[in-house]
């Protein structure tokens, strides 16, 4: 399983290359843009071929659920801790963030899959995840219910490594859009998947 999550802020045509993305085997994108309005948030959907929309996982703006066929809805560990995923649970596909191997193994079989991070240090953000031990930690995974995907500094060069580690898929973020060529290198991790 390959994931891509958007950045933060607006991206040079980036519904184009989320389709692009898409027509290359792109399984979900995530669209995390946290300062996003209503408007923004329904103008980048609009610009995404329908298509693909149960592709998509809503980080924010989750009631643009009833107006998209959207259904599937990620929640970080701070709102997962505070409930706020219980409205919608029913008919819906919901997912995770943690930070250790230990909050993961105790989640309930609700979440499909959980991003575990950070595997690697950050490429999007500087300094994060210096000394990160989930790669080595993974071997104490004994969660069975919920997909384990690894987000943080994986690339092409390390994907591979992760796989065998025992993650059931990767999320790529700096490694695309903090590249000039994010469709080639989108399109590089995705055949060593394969």
């Amino acid at each position: 399983m390959i994931l891509v999550i958007t950045p933060e802020t607006a991206f040079q045509n980036e519904a184009e290359m989320i389709n692009r993305m898409f027509g290359e085997g792109l399984d979900l994108l995530h669209i995390r843009k946290p300062l996003f309005n209503r408007k923004e948030m329904t103008d980048l959907i609009n610009a995404i071929d329908p298509s693909f929309y149960s592709q998509l996982v809503l980080h924010t703006h989750y009631d643009l659920g009833k107006d998209y066929p959207v259904s599937r809805f990620h929640f970080r560990e701070a709102d997962r801790e505070q409930g706020k995923y219980r409205p919608f649970m029913d008919g819906n596909i919901i997912s995770t963030s943690v930070h250790d191997i230990t909050t993961y193994n105790i989640l309930k079989e609700e979440w499909a899959y959980a991003f575990i991070s950070p595997f690697f240090p950050s490429i999007s953000k500087k300094g994060y995840g210096e000394g990160s031990t989930i790669m080595r930690d993974i071997r104490k995974r004994n969660n069975p219910d919920v997909k384990l995907v690894a987000l943080g500094g994986i690339n092409a060069d390390n994907i591979r490594s992760v796989l065998e580690a025992g993650a059931d898929g990767i999320a790529l973020l700096g490694a695309v859009w903090e590249n000039n060529q994010p469709l080639e290198v989108f399109k590089k991790c995705k055949k060593i998947i394969l």
